[in-house]
Parts: C-alpha cells; structure tokens; sequence
C-alpha cells in the first residue's frame, strides 16, 4: 500500500489470497491487508490494483468487506488477472476498470472434506452458502446485464471472462487500453482449475524456467510448511467441533 497526494492511496493485491502470506513472495492476507489498511489513516479515495489468481474464499471475503465498509471511494483496477476469489473482491468497489488484455475467472467455490458421511454432507452445505453468497456479490454489481442463470452457467463453466465479456455483463464499468503487466501466476491454484488459458499455463511453464534452483527449493519448502500448518490446525478445529 504506497500514499499518494491528496489523501489517496494505492493498494495492490499482486499475488495469492492466503492465509499463511509471504509478502515476499506477493502473497496477501486478511491479517497483513487490515494492518496495512489501518497505517494509511484518513484517505479519502483508494485506488486497488489486482493481479491475482485468488486463493482462499474466507481471506478473500474478510478483505471485501474490510474496503466494503471503508469510507473512501474505491476504484478497482485489474491489472492483469483477477480469478476466483480475487474476480469477487472489486465487486466492492465504486467503479471496476478491466485493462483491454487481462481477465476475469468466476467458478463455484471449493474445498477438501474428510471425514463420515455427517460431516461431508455438511461440508458440502456449508461451500454452497459460500457459492451463493459470492454469487451475489456478483449479480448486486451487474443489474440488469446479468441474470441469475446465467451467471450459474458461467460458474458452473469456470469461465475466463475477457475485459470485454466482463463489461458486457456488468461486472466491469470501463475497459482501459492493454497494458505490459503480466498475469499473476500460481502453479499449485492453477493446477486444480479446469480451463486455464493456453497463454497463461505457458507462462506458468516459462516462469518455472526462469527459477534457479535454490528458488524452487525455497518456494517447496514454504509450500510444504504452509500445508502442514493448515493440516496442523485444521486437527485442532476439527477436534473442537466434534
């Protein structure tokens, strides 16, 4: 988050939505994001800037509402890549402004489920309410350009809206000339969508040759910590709630 002139500020969400963030790495969460937002103190307009493949729905969300409620005008602008549960954050914001090249991915909310069959049906319960939730978000931004069915075709599709498609559905005020910013990418995320455009798995593929060794250690590393923190606490929740 970087003040400018005449009580604004620009805010960037370049990286993955997570709870457990390396903001080394551009990664965000709820925690570093609020405490970021607090040190900006009185601002009257907040320019967000989004590169992201999104990441976890409950960060994502916690995010939304936090600029939801903040008294400054905001202006959204995707930079290059808004998915998942980066396409819903900007949802909050005054105006949207999509750049001629990026995109947009809207698709159903997921998770992992273990556990009998109870507690399955009840994960299953809970990621729909999540789904409905964000579908709402979605369709309070478009009006009437977008309908309820059709915004569950798109979802159910995991669909990549260009700058355009996104306007003209609504969930975009303004389509700004292309821009030299490439899209966020992240290899674990992409690897459990469906549809990931050509261009960006091959950029996903280039980004992976341009990594030293050491580099590729380190990020695996930190993976592999961050996963073994969640399970980690997901046995201590799981052992609350039962």
């Amino acid at each position: 988050m970087k003040m400018s002139a005449n009580k604004s500020a620009d805010i960037f969400i370049y990286g993955e939505i997570t709870k457990y963030a390396w903001e080394e790495y551009g990664e965000v969460s709820s925690i570093t994001f609020k405490k970021d937002l607090d040190e900006l103190g009185d601002i009257d307009t907040i320019n967000l800037h989004i590169n992201s493949p999104g990441g976890s729905v409950f960060e994502g969300i916690a995010i939304f509402n936090m600029l939801k409620m903040h008294k400054a005008k905001i202006n959204a602008y995707i930079e290059a890549l808004a998915a998942s549960i980066a396409s819903v954050i900007p949802m909050c914001a005054d105006k949207v402004y999509m750049h001629k090249n990026s995109m947009m991915m809207v698709h159903h909310a997921w998770t992992w489920a273990s556990g009998n069959a109870q507690e399955l049906r009840k994960a299953a319960d809970d990621i729909e309410k999540i789904s409905k939730s964000a579908c709402q978000t979605y369709l309070d931004r478009a009006g009437n350009k977008l309908t309820e069915k059709k915004l569950e075709e798109l979802l159910d599709a995991e669909t990549w809206l260009s700058a355009d498609e996104a306007f003209s559905y609504g969930l975009c005020d303004e389509v700004l000339p292309a821009n030299e910013a490439a899209a966020s990418i992240s290899a674990s995320l992409f690897a459990q969508y469906s549809n990931v455009p050509q261009s960006l798995i091959r950029g996903i593929s280039q980004q992976a040759q341009g990594m030293t060794d050491e580099e590729k250690k380190l990020r695996n590393r930190i993976a592999a910590e961050a996963k073994a923190g969640a399970a980690y606490i997901e046995t201590i929740l799981g052992g609350m709630y039962k």
